[in-house]
This record gives structure tokens, C-alpha cells and sequence, in this order.
């Protein structure tokens, strides 16, 4: 099959699943399976080869899928046995019902919490802690997940989380190369995310106003089981507390697989909290949230597998790499910048960061730019990253703020265009990247 064909293949599936998903013609589970399906074989892959692909894909998934599931369990567990309820008292209290503060102080949090650089984590322990906040108050549903996605964006590319680790592993380059001179651009891009909670907030005071609560020890907005309150364990709360403090901080040193620290801290919290005959009724409950979010990631997993098993992703980089004139030499860091925008969201990180940019660093060293310039060029894109179909973290978000992917696609990917575009303005401006 032609590499060109291929490549075509690939960016019109992308742009067709986005259509579909954003105009809401189909559900992203099944534009993620049916749509590759379809195009692979349109292409001619109609043998065994395609369930190989489409397995691979699931089997590389798998870890992350199986960490969602038990997280879902572990912080629902939690939510059950009242942990959240004084923090989200203190929040009501703290706030006074105010839209503007409760937006700030979600950025806040998610500010926090990213520092571990992981998504996953980023968005259970905000999404937890405040989305009975935004649900009581009547915050537009959508602010939530946003103010979550796009810190978390900002704050993914610190060297444990992600995008770095893969330009310093790619390139060979050491992290005081790439990092260090990113961080103005991550402080600035902080400062936008709180601006926009501010004008989010602002918005959603003039709409709402302030809405005053009494406390009277009711904790209805924490839970939707009419019997939440037979499920409390407030004699537990500082166990729980301790618990969970462990489990992030174990998560954040990485001692064991994400997938094993939370099964280990879902097994524990069950059996702290909750008798054996009631341990099975709370998996069951709080499964029924994990299993939309879990089978999303794993028809993200099948997307993602024939992508690459059809070579649609390897033939996606050469194009992208061949587009580029060799007039332009002189230019790269900037051509990468603005390559990685698009590059990013249609492809995996690690197709693009061990795949695109070595192809990219080798060219621009025959023009004698340094190969950690275009690692910090090529980190630039990563403010609109979080929101590609391919990120399996982001189907947790949804799942857990509960929108429609493409209604956060069509808030947040403007803003997350914004964070990559002061990121570029602000290397310019600081000689991190050459024009």
C-alpha cells in the first residue's frame, strides 16, 4: 500500500471521528471502533492481520485501562465512605456559593495535583473533590473538565511527565537543556488558565449570582445513592486521609505500576471501610461509573492499534516531513513549534516524539541547531494534546465530568491552542527557540 495513500487514510479518519463526535452523528465508543475498522478495510487489510492489530492496540491500553478501573473504584469507595465531604464543606464555606472562586479555586487544585505529572491522577482527585461543588452551585458543566485538562496541559511537560521524558530519551538531550528555559512559558501559560477561570467564573456569577448554603450536615450533592448517608464513615476520615496521601505519594515516586498501587489501595479502602458481605455491593455500584470510561479506553486502544499496525501513523510523520522545503532549513525550530500542534493531535506521543522529531533534529543539524532547541520547539504543541482522541487519560475526564467528548473538544481546544501559541511567543521572545 502507498505510503501516501496511507497517509491520507490517517489524517481523514482523525478529521472524519472528530466530525462525527463533535456534531454528535456518533458516540465516541463506537466512532473509535467502527470508523478505523471501516477504513482498513477499505485500504485492503481483510485478513487475521487486522485482529492482530486491533488486539495489540487493546494490549497496549491494558494498564492504563485496568488503572482507571480501580481508580474509579478506590475514589468512589471513598466518596462513599465520606472523605470528600468536610474538604467539600470547607470549599462551600470558603466560597460562599461564588461561581468566581469556585473556578479559581478549581485551577488551583488541578495546579496541585498535576505537579505529579500524571493526567490520570490530576483529573480523579479534582474531578472528585469538586464536581459536587459545580453540580450544586449550577456551573456549566463544561468549566469543570476544562480548567482540569488545560493546567494539566501546562503542567504535563515537567520532565516526570510525559512529552519531556520522551524528547530527552529521543534526542539524547539532558533535562536542564529542555526544561529549565520552558518554565516562563509554563508560568505564563498557568496565569492564562487562571485568567480564563476568572472570565469563566466572572461569566457564571452574572448568569447565576451567588448562591447561598446552609449547612446543615447534608451531603446530597456528594452522592446520587439515595442511601449515602447509611455508607458514611466519618470515624474513618483520617485513616482515609492517610490512605489516600500514601497512595499519591506512592504514584508520584512511581513504586509500583500505576495498575497495581490502586488495586492494592482499592483492596484496602473496601476492607477499612466496609464489612466483607458489604464490599462486593460497593464494587458493584461504583463499578457502573468505571465500566463507559473503561470501554472508551479500550476502543481508543483499537483506534490507536490499527493506526499503527496499517502504518498510517508512520506514513503520517514522512509526509509531514517531507512538506517541509529545504529553503526552510534555517527555520526549524519554528517549522517543529508549529508542526507539533497538529503532529501531537494526530498522533501519538510516541509516534511523534520518537518517530517525527529525531527525522526532524537530524535535518536541522546539517543547519547547525542544536538538538535540545528542537526538543523545546517540539514541546511546544502540547497545549492542545490532551485533547486528541488518542489520549486515553481525556476519556477518563469525560467520564468523570460527565460531558460529551466533543463538547469539551469545541470549549477547550482554543484555549489549548492559546497555551501553545504563548509558549512560542514567549521562547521567541526569550531566545529559547530561533525564528
Amino acid at each position: 500500500m502507498s505510503p501516501t495513500i496511507l497517509a491520507y487514510a490517517g489524517f481523514s479518519m482523525i478529521i472524519v471521528f472528530m466530525y462525527l463526535i463533535m456534531s454528535k452523528r456518533m458516540s465516541a465508543m463506537n466512532a473509535l471502533v467502527l470508523i478505523p475498522i471501516v477504513v482498513a478495510l477499505a485500504l485492503g487489510f481483510h485478513d487475521a492481520k487486522l485482529g492482530k492489530m486491533m488486539m495489540d492496540g487493546v494490549r497496549k491500553v491494558a494498564p492504563t485501562g485496568i488503572m482507571i478501573c480501580f481508580a474509579i473504584l478506590f475514589f468512589g469507595t471513598m466518596i462513599d465512605a465520606g472523605m470528600f465531604d468536610p474538604i467539600i464543606e470547607k470549599i462551600l464555606k470558603a466560597v460562599h456559593g461564588d461561581p468566581l472562586k469556585v473556578c479559581i479555586g478549581t485551577a488551583a487544585l488541578a495546579t496541585a495535583i498535576s505537579l505529579d505529572g500524571d493526567g490520570s491522577t490530576t483529573y480523579l482527585v479534582t474531578c472528585t473533590a469538586l464536581f459536587a461543588v459545580h453540580r450544586r452551585i449550577g456551573i456549566n458543566p463544561l468549566i469543570l473538565p476544562s480548567l482540569a485538562l488545560l493546567e494539566n496541559s501546562v503542567m504535563n511537560i515537567i520532565p516526570w511527565g510525559g512529552p519531556t521524558g520522551r524528547v530527552l530519551a529521543s534526542l539524547h538531550v539532558e533535562s536542564k537543556d529542555v526544561f529549565v528555559p520552558m518554565i516562563p512559558g509554563m508560568v505564563l501559560g498557568t496565569l492564562f488558565v487562571f485568567s480564563l477561570a476568572y472570565f469563566w467564573g466572572k461569566k457564571e456569577r452574572a448568569r447565576l449570582g451567588v448562591i447561598e448554603f446552609t449547612h446543615d450536615g447534608s451531603h446530597e450533592a456528594v452522592s446520587e445513592d439515595p442511601e449515602a448517608d447509611k455508607l458514611r464513615r466519618p470515624e474513618k476520615f483520617w485513616i482515609n486521609i492517610a490512605l489516600t496521601v500514601v497512595l499519591l505519594a506512592a504514584l508520584m515516586v512511581e513504586l509500583l505500576p500505576l495498575a497495581i498501587l490502586f488495586i492494592i489501595g482499592t483492596a484496602l479502602a473496601l476492607m477499612i471501610n466496609y464489612k466483607t458481605k458489604d464490599q462486593q455491593a460497593r464494587v458493584v455500584a461504583n463499578g457502573a461509573n468505571a465500566m463507559p470510561v473503561v470501554s472508551l479506553i479500550f476502543a481508543a486502544g483499537v483506534f490507536m492499534g490499527i493506526m499503527d499496525g496499517t502504518k498510517m501513523i508512520e506514513s503520517m510523520s514522512k509526509m509531514i516531513i517531507a512538506a517541509i522545503p529545504e529553503s526552510m532549513g534555517p527555520h526549524f525550530p519554528l517549522i517543529t513549534a508549529l508542526i507539533s500542534l497538529p503532529g501531537t493531535f494526530f498522533m501519538t506521543n510516541d509516534a511523534f516524539y520518537f518517530g517525527v522529531l529525531p527525522v526532524l533534529t537530524k535535518a536541522a543539524a546539517a543547519y547547525d541547531i542544536p538538538a535540545y532547541e528542537m526538543g523545546r520547539a517540539a514541546l511546544i504543541g502540547q497545549g492542545m494534546h490532551l485533547l486528541s482522541p488518542l489520549v486515553p487519560s481525556t476519556y477518563l475526564l469525560v467520564g468523570l465530568g460527565k460531558v460529551e467528548f466533543g463538547d469539551l473538544q469545541k470549549f477547550a481546544i482554543i484555549p489549548g491552542i492559546c497555551i501553545s501559541l504563548i509558549w512560542l511567543v514567549t521562547a521567541f521572545a526569550l531566545g529559547t527557540i530561533r525564528i
